[in-house]
């Protein structure tokens, strides 16, 4: 009999912040607000999407902004966050590394230094309550100039001492250069942060050579088209820089029609790190657990090989040595069971 996933001990790195939101939560604050959502954020199936082409991006983007407008004050975003750190715990994770861009907050939240101190402050709260290990990746937003990267990057690593682990460059990886952010990937790179841009999602395996090349990437966010570049593949296995490859996700945008066609097998053999990612549940419809379900059920992953997906995310996390050591060795008792 297959073993429970959600019982596997997990890392999770790649979960956008507005993105974990519960979709009773958005209903909720929605009502409290007096925001009008589209049908696509309240029928209780998840929003048709496909994003390969610019409208379809838009269109995704467009969601995503309405329901970043219901959170407005202090207490919303430490409701979300709470609730994130309660889907993960459920889902097995001990670590969640959650990926904000803050300025997009800054704004309902005093500025860009009160949301930032608002976030970790409510992350360290709910990793208190839950015990879920909870650290913060700020992402900059590949579509805005690369000098508000440069502020991030910064701003990230002032708060390296309370919370911050991660520098990451999200949004439309077709849009801009993955070089015109060096500097600002530098910044943080000097400033102790792991670098983690997305690359390798909407567009082909040269965006992950450019994330390894220019931003000198330690993890790439999705990555998932590496697996179109078998040299590339084996740099990445070589350098052992971890892909959070987010498979619901790359079905819901049309990186890949049905799940089956998602590469994970192909990456696995190669011997390229993984961990796999939910993304954006509100919007994909399915949190982390369900992605190990995935790779058992269209990929045929066995349990051993379960086991040492959970490894990889691990090894591939920011969390401290002794967090690593109880999510690995509960990983060997999962598979000891």
């Amino acid at each position: 009999m297959a073993r429970d996933v959600s019982l596997l001990p997990k890392a999770h790195l790649h979960l956008h912040f507005t993105g974990s939101m519960r979709p009773a939560t958005l209903l909720e604050l929605a009502d409290k607000y007096g925001v009008h959502l589209p049908e696509a954020l309240t029928s209780g199936e998840p929003p048709s999407l496909r994003a390969t082409d610019e409208r379809g991006w838009f269109r995704f983007q467009r969601l995503y902004d309405i329901a970043r407008s219901v959170l407005r004050s202090p207490d919303d975003i430490r409701r979300l966050v709470h609730e994130a750190a309660e889907e993960d715990a459920r889902d097995g994770s001990g670590w969640l590394e959650i990926q904000v861009d803050p300025t997009s907050y800054a704004p309902r939240l005093g500025g860009l230094i009160p949301a930032m101190e608002i976030i970790l402050e409510a992350v360290e709260t709910a990793s208190r309550d839950t015990g879920v290990g909870m650290a913060v990746l700020v992402a900059a937003n590949r579509t805005k100039h690369p000098l508000d990267a440069r502020t991030l990057a910064r701003l990230a690593v002032r708060y390296t001492d309370h919370g911050v682990v991660g520098f990451g460059l999200s949004n439309d990886e077709r849009r801009g250069l993955a070089r015109d952010f060096d500097r600002a990937f530098a910044i943080a790179r000097e400033g102790g942060l792991l670098a983690a841009p997305h690359g390798g999602e909407l567009a082909g395996a040269g965006s992950v050579r450019d994330c390894l090349d220019d931003l000198h990437a330690s993890r790439v966010g999705h990555g998932v088209r590496a697996a179109e570049d078998p040299r590339l593949m084996a740099r990445l296995a070589e350098r052992g820089v971890t892909c959070e490859v987010c498979p619901s996700s790359n079905v819901a945008l049309g990186v890949y029609d049905r799940p089956e066609q998602v590469p994970l097998r192909t990456l696995f053999d190669a011997g390229v790190p993984m961990a796999l990612g939910a993304d954006d549940p509100l919007l994909f419809g399915s949190r982390l657990a369900a992605q190990y379900e995935l790779a058992r059920r269209a990929h045929g992953f066995t349990d051993e090989e379960l086991a040492e997906l959970a490894r990889q995310s691990v090894r591939g996390s920011a969390a401290p040595e002794g967090v690593r050591n109880k999510l690995l060795a509960g990983i060997d008792d999962w598979l000891g069971d």
